[in-house]
Protein backbone atom coordinates (compact mmCIF):
# COMPACT_ATOMS: atom_id res chain seq x y z
CA UNK A 1 0.00 0.00 0.00
CA UNK A 2 1.24 3.49 -0.85
CA UNK A 3 -0.26 6.53 0.86
CA UNK A 4 -0.03 10.18 -0.12
CA UNK A 5 -0.45 12.42 2.93
CA UNK A 6 -1.12 16.15 3.06
CA UNK A 7 -0.98 17.69 6.52
CA UNK A 8 1.12 14.90 7.96
CA UNK A 9 3.85 16.87 9.69
CA UNK A 10 2.05 16.47 13.03
CA UNK A 11 -1.20 15.56 14.77
CA UNK A 12 -3.77 13.33 13.02
CA UNK A 13 -1.90 12.99 9.74
CA UNK A 14 1.34 12.12 11.48
CA UNK A 15 -0.23 9.56 13.83
CA UNK A 16 -2.06 7.93 10.92
CA UNK A 17 1.13 7.83 8.87
CA UNK A 18 3.04 6.04 11.62
CA UNK A 19 0.26 3.46 11.94
CA UNK A 20 0.31 2.85 8.20
CA UNK A 21 4.08 2.49 8.20
CA UNK A 22 3.91 0.00 11.07
CA UNK A 23 1.59 -2.08 8.87
CA UNK A 24 4.10 -2.15 6.03
CA UNK A 25 2.80 0.70 3.89
CA UNK A 26 4.99 3.32 2.23
CA UNK A 27 4.19 7.02 2.49
CA UNK A 28 4.80 10.18 0.48
CA UNK A 29 4.48 13.37 2.53
CA UNK A 30 3.83 16.79 1.02
CA UNK A 31 5.55 19.18 3.45
CA UNK A 32 6.18 22.90 3.45
CA UNK A 33 9.37 22.19 5.36
CA UNK A 34 11.09 18.88 4.63
CA UNK A 35 13.35 19.33 7.66
CA UNK A 36 10.31 18.70 9.87
CA UNK A 37 11.38 15.12 10.49
CA UNK A 38 15.13 15.70 10.84
CA UNK A 39 15.04 14.83 14.55
CA UNK A 40 12.22 12.30 14.35
CA UNK A 41 13.82 8.90 14.97
CA UNK A 42 10.70 7.00 13.90
CA UNK A 43 10.36 8.67 10.52
CA UNK A 44 14.11 8.66 9.93
CA UNK A 45 14.12 4.88 10.32
CA UNK A 46 11.49 4.52 7.61
CA UNK A 47 13.27 6.99 5.35
CA UNK A 48 16.41 4.84 5.54
CA UNK A 49 14.30 1.78 4.75
CA UNK A 50 12.92 3.46 1.62
CA UNK A 51 9.42 3.57 3.03
CA UNK A 52 9.04 7.34 3.50
CA UNK A 53 9.47 10.00 0.83
CA UNK A 54 9.39 13.75 1.45
CA UNK A 55 8.21 16.30 -1.12
CA UNK A 56 8.67 20.00 -0.48
CA UNK A 57 5.46 21.82 -1.27
CA UNK A 58 2.59 23.93 -0.04
CA UNK A 59 -1.01 22.77 -0.30
CA UNK A 60 -1.99 26.31 -1.26
CA UNK A 61 0.21 26.14 -4.37
CA UNK A 62 -1.33 24.31 -7.31
CA UNK A 63 2.01 23.53 -8.95
CA UNK A 64 3.34 22.10 -5.68
CA UNK A 65 0.33 19.83 -5.48
CA UNK A 66 0.90 18.64 -9.04
CA UNK A 67 4.48 17.80 -8.06
CA UNK A 68 3.21 16.00 -4.97
CA UNK A 69 0.88 13.79 -6.98
CA UNK A 70 3.57 13.02 -9.56
CA UNK A 71 6.13 12.10 -6.93
CA UNK A 72 3.67 9.96 -4.97
CA UNK A 73 2.74 8.11 -8.17
CA UNK A 74 6.38 7.44 -8.89
CA UNK A 75 7.02 6.26 -5.34
CA UNK A 76 3.97 4.01 -5.51
CA UNK A 77 5.08 2.45 -8.80
CA UNK A 78 2.22 4.10 -10.68
CA UNK A 79 -0.41 3.58 -8.00
CA UNK A 80 -1.63 5.53 -4.99
CA UNK A 81 -3.87 3.49 -2.73
CA UNK A 82 -4.80 6.09 -0.13
CA UNK A 83 -4.83 9.88 0.11
CA UNK A 84 -5.00 11.33 3.61
CA UNK A 85 -5.94 15.00 3.76
CA UNK A 86 -5.54 16.39 7.27
CA UNK A 87 -4.42 19.96 6.52
CA UNK A 88 -5.29 22.42 9.25
CA UNK A 89 -3.91 25.77 10.28
CA UNK A 90 -2.81 27.12 13.65
CA UNK A 91 -5.18 30.04 14.25
CA UNK A 92 -4.34 33.21 16.14
CA UNK A 93 -6.59 34.31 18.98
CA UNK A 94 -8.48 37.59 18.62
CA UNK A 95 -10.42 38.92 21.61
CA UNK A 96 -13.60 39.71 19.67
CA UNK A 97 -13.28 37.26 16.75
CA UNK A 98 -12.01 34.15 18.54
CA UNK A 99 -9.43 32.00 16.76
CA UNK A 100 -8.74 33.40 13.30
CA UNK A 101 -6.83 31.72 10.49
CA UNK A 102 -4.14 33.77 8.79
CA UNK A 103 -5.29 32.21 5.51
CA UNK A 104 -9.09 32.13 5.66
CA UNK A 105 -9.44 29.43 3.00
CA UNK A 106 -6.48 27.22 3.94
CA UNK A 107 -8.32 23.87 3.95
CA UNK A 108 -10.77 24.72 1.20
CA UNK A 109 -8.19 26.01 -1.27
CA UNK A 110 -5.76 23.19 -0.49
CA UNK A 111 -8.53 20.67 -1.13
CA UNK A 112 -9.49 22.36 -4.40
CA UNK A 113 -5.85 22.25 -5.45
CA UNK A 114 -5.68 18.57 -4.57
CA UNK A 115 -8.58 17.71 -6.86
CA UNK A 116 -7.61 20.17 -9.61
CA UNK A 117 -4.12 18.67 -9.85
CA UNK A 118 -5.23 15.03 -9.65
CA UNK A 119 -3.54 13.07 -12.47
CA UNK A 120 -5.74 11.84 -15.29
CA UNK A 121 -4.59 8.26 -14.73
CA UNK A 122 -6.10 8.33 -11.23
CA UNK A 123 -9.46 9.76 -12.31
CA UNK A 124 -10.50 6.52 -13.94
CA UNK A 125 -13.09 5.04 -11.54
CA UNK A 126 -11.23 1.76 -11.08
CA UNK A 127 -7.92 3.56 -10.46
CA UNK A 128 -9.08 6.19 -7.99
CA UNK A 129 -7.34 6.14 -4.61
CA UNK A 130 -9.34 6.08 -1.40
CA UNK A 131 -9.63 9.59 0.00
CA UNK A 132 -9.79 10.06 3.77
CA UNK A 133 -10.59 13.71 4.43
CA UNK A 134 -10.72 15.24 7.92
CA UNK A 135 -13.07 18.20 8.48
CA UNK A 136 -14.91 18.81 11.76
CA UNK A 137 -18.07 18.21 13.70
CA UNK A 138 -20.41 21.13 14.38
CA UNK A 139 -19.75 23.20 11.26
CA UNK A 140 -23.25 23.05 9.75
CA UNK A 141 -26.46 24.18 11.45
CA UNK A 142 -27.71 20.59 11.78
CA UNK A 143 -24.43 19.36 13.23
CA UNK A 144 -24.10 22.37 15.54
CA UNK A 145 -27.53 21.58 16.96
CA UNK A 146 -26.29 18.21 18.26
CA UNK A 147 -23.52 19.74 20.40
CA UNK A 148 -23.82 20.06 24.18
CA UNK A 149 -24.62 23.62 25.29
CA UNK A 150 -21.13 24.57 26.52
CA UNK A 151 -19.56 23.28 23.30
CA UNK A 152 -22.06 25.26 21.21
CA UNK A 153 -21.06 28.41 23.05
CA UNK A 154 -17.35 27.69 22.67
CA UNK A 155 -17.62 26.87 18.96
CA UNK A 156 -19.76 29.94 18.32
CA UNK A 157 -17.29 32.28 20.03
CA UNK A 158 -13.90 30.73 19.42
CA UNK A 159 -14.01 28.77 16.16
CA UNK A 160 -16.15 30.56 13.54
CA UNK A 161 -13.15 31.22 11.29
CA UNK A 162 -11.66 27.70 11.21
CA UNK A 163 -15.14 26.19 10.88
CA UNK A 164 -16.03 28.50 7.99
CA UNK A 165 -12.99 27.08 6.19
CA UNK A 166 -14.03 23.50 7.00
CA UNK A 167 -17.53 24.24 5.69
CA UNK A 168 -15.99 25.32 2.39
CA UNK A 169 -14.10 22.04 2.24
CA UNK A 170 -17.32 20.12 2.90
CA UNK A 171 -19.00 21.98 0.03
CA UNK A 172 -16.21 21.00 -2.33
CA UNK A 173 -16.45 17.38 -1.21
CA UNK A 174 -20.21 17.30 -1.74
CA UNK A 175 -19.69 18.54 -5.29
CA UNK A 176 -16.98 16.10 -6.38
CA UNK A 177 -18.86 13.24 -4.68
CA UNK A 178 -22.18 14.19 -6.27
CA UNK A 179 -23.94 14.61 -2.92
CA UNK A 180 -26.80 17.18 -2.75
CA UNK A 181 -25.84 20.24 -0.72
CA UNK A 182 -28.58 21.30 1.70
CA UNK A 183 -26.58 23.47 4.10
CA UNK A 184 -25.72 27.15 4.09
CA UNK A 185 -23.39 28.51 1.43
CA UNK A 186 -19.77 28.96 2.52
CA UNK A 187 -18.46 32.49 2.93
CA UNK A 188 -17.32 34.04 -0.38
CA UNK A 189 -13.86 34.74 1.04
CA UNK A 190 -13.55 30.98 1.59
CA UNK A 191 -15.24 29.71 -1.58
CA UNK A 192 -15.82 32.43 -4.21
CA UNK A 193 -18.60 32.20 -6.76
CA UNK A 194 -17.79 30.18 -9.88
CA UNK A 195 -15.39 27.82 -8.12
CA UNK A 196 -17.06 24.85 -9.83
CA UNK A 197 -15.52 26.00 -13.11
CA UNK A 198 -11.93 25.98 -11.88
CA UNK A 199 -9.61 24.34 -14.44
CA UNK A 200 -9.01 20.68 -13.74
CA UNK A 201 -11.64 20.33 -11.05
CA UNK A 202 -13.37 16.94 -11.39
CA UNK A 203 -16.92 16.97 -12.70
CA UNK A 204 -19.76 16.82 -10.22
CA UNK A 205 -19.98 13.29 -8.86
CA UNK A 206 -16.74 12.13 -10.52
CA UNK A 207 -14.91 11.18 -7.32
CA UNK A 208 -16.62 8.31 -5.51
CA UNK A 209 -14.01 6.81 -3.20
CA UNK A 210 -14.23 9.35 -0.39
CA UNK A 211 -14.78 9.07 3.33
CA UNK A 212 -15.18 12.20 5.47
CA UNK A 213 -14.03 12.12 9.10
CA UNK A 214 -15.66 14.71 11.39
CA UNK A 215 -14.08 14.66 14.83
CA UNK A 216 -15.47 16.53 17.79
CA UNK A 217 -13.29 18.97 19.75
CA UNK A 218 -9.75 17.62 19.40
CA UNK A 219 -7.39 16.93 22.29
CA UNK A 220 -3.77 15.82 22.53
CA UNK A 221 -4.69 12.89 24.75
CA UNK A 222 -3.57 9.29 24.48
CA UNK A 223 -5.11 6.78 22.09
CA UNK A 224 -7.78 5.17 24.26
CA UNK A 225 -8.46 2.57 21.58
CA UNK A 226 -5.00 1.12 22.17
CA UNK A 227 -5.82 0.51 25.82
CA UNK A 228 -7.83 -2.46 27.18
CA UNK A 229 -11.53 -1.57 27.24
CA UNK A 230 -13.86 -2.51 30.06
CA UNK A 231 -16.94 -4.61 29.29
CA UNK A 232 -16.14 -4.58 25.58
CA UNK A 233 -17.17 -0.93 25.27
CA UNK A 234 -15.64 0.92 22.33
CA UNK A 235 -13.08 3.61 23.16
CA UNK A 236 -14.89 6.18 21.03
CA UNK A 237 -18.12 6.48 19.09
CA UNK A 238 -17.94 6.44 15.29
CA UNK A 239 -21.38 7.17 13.88
CA UNK A 240 -22.48 7.87 10.33
CA UNK A 241 -24.07 11.31 10.15
CA UNK A 242 -24.82 13.22 13.33
CA UNK A 243 -24.67 12.15 16.95
CA UNK A 244 -26.14 13.87 20.00
CA UNK A 245 -23.90 14.85 22.91
CA UNK A 246 -20.27 14.24 23.62
CA UNK A 247 -17.45 16.72 23.81
CA UNK A 248 -14.02 15.59 22.69
CA UNK A 249 -11.88 12.99 20.97
CA UNK A 250 -8.10 12.74 20.81
CA UNK A 251 -6.14 13.19 17.62
CA UNK A 252 -4.55 9.80 18.21
CA UNK A 253 -7.95 8.12 18.37
CA UNK A 254 -8.98 9.82 15.13
CA UNK A 255 -5.87 8.37 13.49
CA UNK A 256 -6.74 4.99 15.01
CA UNK A 257 -10.19 5.07 13.42
CA UNK A 258 -8.82 6.04 10.02
CA UNK A 259 -6.24 3.26 9.85
CA UNK A 260 -7.80 0.52 11.96
CA UNK A 261 -11.45 0.89 10.92
CA UNK A 262 -12.10 3.15 7.92
CA UNK A 263 -9.51 1.61 5.60
CA UNK A 264 -10.01 -2.10 6.38
CA UNK A 265 -13.80 -1.63 6.33
CA UNK A 266 -13.87 0.65 3.32
CA UNK A 267 -17.06 -0.77 1.80
CA UNK A 268 -18.87 0.21 4.99
CA UNK A 269 -17.64 3.80 4.99
CA UNK A 270 -17.18 4.79 1.33
CA UNK A 271 -19.21 7.83 0.35
CA UNK A 272 -20.16 8.58 3.94
CA UNK A 273 -19.24 10.96 6.71
CA UNK A 274 -18.58 9.79 10.25
CA UNK A 275 -18.71 11.74 13.51
CA UNK A 276 -16.08 10.75 16.07
CA UNK A 277 -16.52 11.54 19.77
CA UNK A 278 -16.03 9.93 23.18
Amino acid sequence: MHAYILGGSKNIGYYAAVRLLEKGASVTFLLRNTSTFDNDATIQTYIKQGKVFLVKGDGLNLDDQKKGWETALENGDGTIDVVLFTIGGVPNFHLTKGFVLTVADLCTRSLLNLFQSMPASLRIPTAQPRFLIVTSRGITHSSHATLPGPLKAFYGYALPSPHADKLGAERVLAYVMGVPWRDEAPRPEVLPGGWEKLPGLPAEGEIKRVHIVRPSLLTDGACKADEPQKNGKAAYRAVEGEINGGYTVSRRDVAHFMVEDALPNWEKWEGKGVTLVY
